[in-house]
């Protein structure tokens, strides 16, 4: 009868899992850029983009080169900062380059209440394609972008088919 070892805990089993398939600095780099604001703060965020991690140096593209030096006489701090938010020590270095800045994703870009209508024709015509979604927010979005979907304004194809609707306004049988 084979002995009960000890169990490990998920996050051991997808720790261990990544770091042998070489995904730990994939995911700290979408860890940092997902918390970049709260990780440096706003004056340094909003000027600055975690772009990624290579061979454990962080690309960081900068806004200007006036923050460029700036960021240069940090780098001590940015990098304490680093390893003290996410506990791992795979940055060694912060590498700097000018550059775009990706528009930061704010709360204006999710779907407000007054952008689907509970009531609708068509947030009532929704509710069977999205009912298998769980989370409420991604229902939402998802409701969101097919009601702004470009073919919602095209003229609708008569009950008979599209071919049957083409043949009224063509005058031709197809």
């Amino acid at each position: 009868m084979p002995t009960r070892g000890s169990l490990d805990s998920c996050s051991v089993i997808l720790s261990g899992l990544a770091k042998r398939l070489g995904l730990e600095s994939k995911l700290l780099e979408a860890r940092v850029q997902r918390q970049w604001p709260e990780i440096m703060g706003e004056p340094i965020a909003s000027q600055t983009w975690p772009a990624h991690i290579r061979f454990k140096k962080l690309y960081l593209t900068v806004r200007n080169s006036v923050w460029l030096q700036q960021l240069t006489y940090l780098k001590p701090t940015l990098l304490a900062k680093l390893h003290d938010s996410t506990g791992a020590a795979l940055i060694e270095e912060i590498v700097l380059r000018v550059g775009e800045i990706p528009m930061p994703i704010s709360a204006s870009t999710s779907p407000s209440e007054d952008e689907i209508p509970a009531d609708s024709e068509l947030g009532v015509e929704m509710d069977p394609h999205t009912a298998g979604i769980q989370d409420p927010d991604l229902r939402k979005r998802f409701t969101t972008a097919i009601l702004k979907y470009p073919s919602r304004q095209a003229p609708h194809f008569s009950a008979r088919g599209p071919s049957q609707a083409h043949e009224k306004a063509d005058g031709f049988r197809r």
